[in-house]
């Protein structure tokens, strides 16, 4: 039997669901030795620092994740950064195959005037601040106005509006990071909108999003009827072809037609809406916006502007990914060719396709690299060289320094009623999980 090592640059879904495909290809010919690297002590990349508190069921598929991590040819590296403590030349010395699943942690910008003043954040600051990622720990983001506005209309958008327009106490039972609770509790922002570029029928929020929104009960969710209406006679016959479509119109029918309650808190969705200008004395205070029309399924600016008033806005349009030493970016991701980097090296997730799909997407994306993967496996496996040697042993977080951390939190979480109580700082996890700091 041959044995191939491999290693997986990238401890989140991505990551995690290519080791799965590579255990499930394993039979008498072959099997494969895997080291996973993470530039952070922990693992879990999105599912840990990505999905919303709230959402805890989306959380359970690290279940999965700690399978795949007990089997006896699995190894965690953690607290190893590519291009700091090992390049990918050194990794490809070594391994038979090198897999990048390294996501895309970078907010894109608007490319608008007035996106530098204070109040102006990205939701890729947003979203890993409360969820504890201890590079964000010091976002800080102000909650002290009233209006909030939420740039997108993905899934992303829709979670940083939902959090801005919870009832904080509804977070207490939660993951949330604690220094985010406090600001959550504190908060004056009771007027949230969430605006999209493009019609109804073209947002990318998914249905199951969509109906939860209903579920606030301590908040109005509000979304112009006539504009849902309007993208319905649009798509046409396409509202019985496209059972996404047609789910995602019928539950923003449902909400446009339910009865508001009249509570303090609103939640809005608009859309046909281009930002053009954010503007504010030494802050921002209102955000001027052209309205668009669709004609021909086509999205066209009209002449006319409106201007809402918003004391934070947060950009959520998407993500690119960080420049890796060693590899070509290109529009974001690593360039590719149907996960193919070179000879050797593959790309898995959203560091190959860009930020599109949802958690389960990159199981079967996964399973399609690791395919080309087993087919261009080369004869003879490189033998046991071991990367260990390479590394600072007392800086690395193993799997049983995650284990450590991970016993912390959930025994610190059970004490307050919570599931748990996220470490926050960089020094406290390479403690806890048994790794002095550089």
């Amino acid at each position: 039997m041959k044995t191939y090592r491999v290693a997986i640059v990238g401890a989140g879904p991505a990551g995690y669901f290519t080791a799965q495909a590579l255990n499930n290809s394993c039979d008498n010919e072959r099997n494969f030795l895997i080291d996973m690297f993470d530039r952070l002590p922990t693992p879990w990349g999105l599912v840990r620092s990505g999905v919303a508190p709230d959402h805890p069921k989306i959380r359970t598929v690290t279940k999965v994740f700690e399978k795949i991590a007990a089997e006896p040819n699995y190894r965690y590296f953690g607290n190893v950064e590519l291009g700091r403590d090992v390049h990918i030349s050194d990794l490809e010395k070594l391994y038979d195959v090198v897999v990048l699943a390294t996501g895309t942690s970078l907010g894109k910008k608007l490319g608008i005037p007035g996106e530098d003043l204070p109040g102006v954040i990205s939701a890729a600051d947003f979203v890993p601040w409360y969820n504890g990622h201890p590079d964000y720990v010091d976002v800080n983001p102000s909650l002290t106005g009233k209006y909030a506005l939420v740039i997108g209309a993905g899934n992303v958008a829709m979670d940083c509006g939902r959090m801005l327009a919870l009832v904080p106490h509804e977070l207490s039972s939660t993951d949330i990071a604690d220094h985010a609770l406090e600001v959550f509790h504190n908060s004056s922002i009771r007027d949230v909108t969430i605006v999209g570029r493009r019609g109804p029928e073209h947002a990318a929020f998914t249905s199951p999003e969509l109906r939860e929104l209903p579920k606030l009960d301590q908040t109005d969710v509000l979304i112009d009827s006539q504009q849902v209406t309007e993208a319905i006679a649009r798509v046409g016959n396409r509202m019985e072809s496209e059972k996404d479509l047609r789910s995602n119109l019928e539950a923003m029918r449902e909400i446009a037609h339910a009865e508001h309650r009249g509570n303090e808190r609103r939640l809005s969705l608009a859309f046909l809406l281009t930002p053009l200008e954010i503007l504010g004395d030494g802050k921002v205070e209102r955000v001027r916006f052209s309205v668009n029309k669709v004609i021909d399924d086509k999205v066209i600016a009209t002449d006319e502007r409106i201007e809402l008033p918003c004391d934070l806005l947060i950009s959520a349009i998407g993500y690119e990914g960080l420049e890796i030493p060693g590899v070509s970016n290109e529009r974001g991701r690593i360039a590719n060719n149907d996960g193919k980097v070179r000879e050797g090296v593959y790309v898995v997730g959203w560091a190959k396709r860009g930020p599109s799909g949802v958690i389960g997407t990159n199981k079967s994306d996964s399973s399609e690299v690791v395919k080309k993967i087993i087919a261009e496996l080369p004869a003879t496996p490189k033998g046991a060289v071991d990367i260990s040697g390479s590394l600072s042993g007392e800086k690395v977080v193993t799997h049983d320094g995650w284990s450590a951390i991970n016993a912390a939190e959930l025994s610190a979480g059970q004490a307050l009623g919570r599931p748990r109580r996220k470490v926050v700082s960089w020094s406290e996890l390479l403690s806890l999980g048994g790794a002095k700091a550089t």
